[in-house]
């Protein structure tokens, strides 16, 4: 972490777990590296970037319990926009497990004169529904719009805030408020919009207003070890908020990808060059973001491992060996004491 600061990013927390319970939390580094900046804390929010995916794929389970959303069968009563077309036969499950044949992405400049929503809702699939996995943007942009039209009446972000504060997170939110984002970690300077701090990184979630679901999350370390524990204490016993039928289906694998493998939402160890590293069991879970975040959940040994950063604060560079060594030394630690 000491050899990375400065290099790969400008602030990094890692907080690991185990049996539920804080084994080691510590704070590297500033805000950012170039110019006035504020010490990075243990508690410091971070731009999730994809960890969003995650959350919201635990408040669509969540919907899934109250019976307001269902796994399996098509959703075109809430998209009504897929009826006759070759949407239609989409499942939740599909979309959860980057199956549903959505494209991966679109370049922003694309999209700046378009609806991004109704752009991902309608845009022709890259694959029948069910055929292979495609880890996509617009299929959980989709999942946002979902779970939206299926709280009837809230906004993404108060729904999703709404469940997870109602599931014990304290800081996770999208859009932070203008004296808040000085706190934040720096992401990019781009020539787009400049430098980049406390707005989301991710473009199409910007031109969506910062709220969705695939990105757009900020929150800090103690928030994202939470969501790993809500899944964790379903396998363990622990008391937890989600449903511990649909939180053991989550980490399953629901489709299979030579890559990463995919359960609910979630990313599933597949060799062992995948960012968690070789150390975790086989049936270890997790997420990454694009702006230099991650966890990784090992169910055999009750273990999380919470690494955010901002390292795209120092280029688009590739984090994967940063993230194995982190892990590693988590579980030789867990493993010798």
């Amino acid at each position: 972490m000491r050899a990375a600061l400065g290099v790969r990013f400008s602030a990094a927390v890692v907080r690991v777990e185990h049996r539920g319970a804080v084994c080691f939390e510590r704070a590297y580094g500033r805000t950012r590296d170039d110019g006035p900046a504020l010490p990075c804390n243990v508690d410091t929010r971070f731009d999730l970037a994809s960890i969003t995916k995650a959350f919201v794929s635990t408040v669509a389970l969540a919907q899934t319990a109250r019976g307001e959303l269902r796994l399996d069968g098509s959703l075109s009563d809430l998209v009504p926009e897929w009826r006759g077309t070759a949407h239609e036969p989409i499942a939740l499950r599909q979309i959860l497990a980057h199956d549903a044949g959505f494209k991966s992405g679109a370049d922003y400049r694309t999209l700046l004169d378009q609806d991004v929503e109704r752009f991902a809702l309608t845009g022709p699939l890259a694959a029948p529904p069910g055929e292979k996995v495609i880890y996509s943007d617009l299929g959980f942009i989709a999942l946002g719009a979902i779970a939206e039209r299926a709280a009837r009446g809230r906004s993404l972000a108060a729904h999703v805030e709404g469940v997870l504060r109602a599931f014990g997170t304290r800081t996770t939110g999208y859009a932070p408020r203008g004296r808040e984002r000085s706190a934040i970690p720096a992401t990019e300077t781009d020539a787009w919009r400049g430098s980049v701090q406390g707005e989301v990184h991710d473009e199409k979630a910007y031109l969506m207003g910062g709220s969705a679901g695939h990105a757009g999350l900020f929150g800090d370390a103690r928030d994202v070890a939470l969501l790993g524990e809500w899944y964790l204490a379903a396998r363990h016993g622990r008391p937890t908020p989600l449903d511990r039928g649909l939180a053991r289906e989550a980490i399953r694998e629901q489709a299979w990808d030579p890559v990463l493998r995919r359960g609910l939402g979630w990313a599933l160890k597949t060799n062992d060059e995948n960012s968690c590293g070789a150390l975790m069991s086989s049936n270890t879970f997790g997420h990454t973001g694009f702006t230099g975040t991650s966890i990784w959940v090992d169910p055999d040994r009750d273990l999380s491992v919470v690494f955010l950063t901002n390292n795209v604060h120092h280029g688009r560079t590739d984090l994967r060996l940063v993230r194995t060594a982190v892990a590693d030394a988590a579980v030789t630690e867990i493993d010798r004491a």
